[in-house]
């Protein structure tokens, strides 16, 4: 047993055990949970635990309770012919008894086949379906069950044409599954360290190899939110004064890259550009007049903030970074004021001042609150790479702030974003494919079941409409997700 003190405050204790040729190294932090790194005698292979003590129960029944199905192993040898095969596979419409009429339920079976046209035997293939009118600019999602066994349900209120989309084969899941085990650390991130003239950059993340180099620990002592860097050669910790994303490249082979090659489907639309016309603009400021709005997150809620504020007077921020802020908005004449900051690491991002990196709890423990503030939180899209533990780990620091912001200001009007399906190539569906953001998004669904919080219903809102998916999703629908922040502000308004 050696005991050490690891820089920032944290005693860090190593136990080093030998069991069976593997050597087992536990990083335990007090302030805040565990990581554990197994270092096999055959190869390295890193696995993360973050759940601290108090989350720990409900935190191993919730992720269990979102468990996928179990997806084969790929085919040895590889062959992309006994893989899945969406325009191979087939639907049938199950027959009704005096037919449909608008507003009945419609239910497809539908029977996945590989490339050669044979019929799959598992499950675990991850399909999502919709129903949508162009003309009428409306949609609706349908719910799909896998039956485990290469066939799916799915189900539809009768009220338009209807679609079925293959996002991820049940093989390309059974590796994506793999990568983050294998390989959680695939995006790094750096830290420029500076004191005088001289500068030195380290690599940074939420959880790093201390057996390589000593370790700055950057946990925050309020949250418990974890945060290493390698330490500087010759500065201190306490001279880092910058973050930045670095992408690592992804150890997958030439076959696997196969799985995730994505057929363009090539169709006309006719994109929505919404521009904050006078009238609108009018309906917003009567909504928001006297009111504060805090907006916290990544990009996606940015966009909020970006498309309310076209027309307020006075913005304050030209000494911001253009992704992170923070973002200040104000309308003295009808006492509005509104304030964008992204949340904190892991962020991908452009180099940014480390005093602009905030978390998001942090920040929610600074506001007053009341009936004239509402909140808006988005915290997801730059999860996707990590452990699922590492994002149930923030969202219950951001729950346990919201419960203390309501609690001491109960009229505080909390509204929590989910995620959204985006447009997918070969290298995002790797670092941060839709599959990976489903997970998360039903994690942050559990987490925020509480009466005094409103989900902000972005992932139907993108899956049902007919424009593309995009991680920003056009200005229409953002609109749209406007609309439904000022209905629920303001819902004596009428919305």
């Amino acid at each position: 047993l050696q005991k050490q003190t690891i820089y920032k405050y944290t005693l860090t204790v190593y136990l080093w055990f030998s069991i069976k040729g593997s050597l087992i190294f536990f990083c335990l932090t007090p302030l805040s949970s565990y990581c554990i790194l197994k270092f096999y005698l055959e190869h390295f292979f890193k696995i993360y635990t973050y759940l601290s003590p108090e989350n720990t129960q409900e935190g191993r029944r919730l992720l269990d309770s979102i468990t996928w199905p179990e997806t084969p192993p790929l085919p040895k040898p590889f062959s992309l012919n006994l893989t899945t095969n969406g325009a191979k596979s087939s639907f049938s419409i199950v027959l009704r008894d005096g037919g449909w009429r608008v507003g009945d339920e419609l239910m497809v079976r539908i029977q996945l086949r590989d490339y050669n046209g044979n019929p799959k035997k598992s499950g675990g293939d991850y399909l999502t379906s919709r129903l949508h009118n162009r003309m009428l600019g409306a949609g609706v999602v349908g719910q799909v069950q896998d039956h485990l066994n290469g066939t799916f349900t799915a189900v539809f209120p009768l009220l338009w044409n209807g679609t079925v989309l293959l996002v991820q084969t049940s093989e390309s899941i059974t590796v994506l599954k793999r990568v983050t085990e294998e390989q959680p650390d695939r995006i790094w991130f750096s830290s420029d360290f500076r004191f005088g003239s001289v500068t030195e950059t380290s690599t940074c993340n939420v959880c790093l190899d201390a057996d390589k180099a000593p370790l700055c620990n950057f946990t925050d002592l309020h949250t418990g939110e974890q945060w290493f860097c390698y330490k500087p050669k010759t500065l201190d910790c306490n001279t880092r004064v910058s973050h930045v994303v670095v992408f690592r490249g992804l150890k997958i082979n030439k076959e696997e890259r196969l799985l995730f090659q994505r057929y363009k489907d090539y169709f006309l639309v006719c994109f929505l550009y919404i521009t904050v016309n006078d009238y609108l603009f009018n309906l917003i400021i009567a909504c928001l007049k006297g009111k504060q709005v805090h907006m916290f997150g990544d990009s996606t809620t940015r966009q909020f903030y970006e498309f309310i504020t076209k027309k307020l007077p006075s913005k304050f921020d030209k000494h911001s970074t253009p992704q992170c802020g923070p973002f200040l908005a104000v309308d003295h004449t009808n006492d509005i004021m509104m304030t964008f900051r992204c949340h904190g690491p892991p962020l991908r991002n452009y180099k940014i001042n480390l005093s602009q990196l905030q978390y998001v709890a942090n920040e929610l423990d600074r506001l007053n609150g009341g009936p004239n503030t509402v909140v808006v939180v988005g915290v997801w899209a730059h999860f996707g790479s990590f452990p699922m533990e590492v994002y149930y780990q923030r969202l219950m620091a951001i729950r346990r702030a919201v419960g203390r912001l309501l609690n001491r200001a109960p009229g505080t009007k909390v509204i929590i974003r989910t995620a959204n399906m985006k447009d997918m190539n070969v290298d995002s569906s790797l670092y941060n494919s839709d599959w990976y953001s489903l997970q998360r998004d039903k994690v942050l669904r559990a987490v925020f079941k509480h009466p005094g919080v409103l989900l902000l219903e972005a992932w139907e809102m993108v899956q049902a409409h007919y424009l593309p998916h995009n991680l920003h999703p056009p200005p229409g629908i953002i609109k749209l997700m406007v609309d439904m922040i000022l209905s629920n502000t303001c819902p004596e308004n009428g919305g």
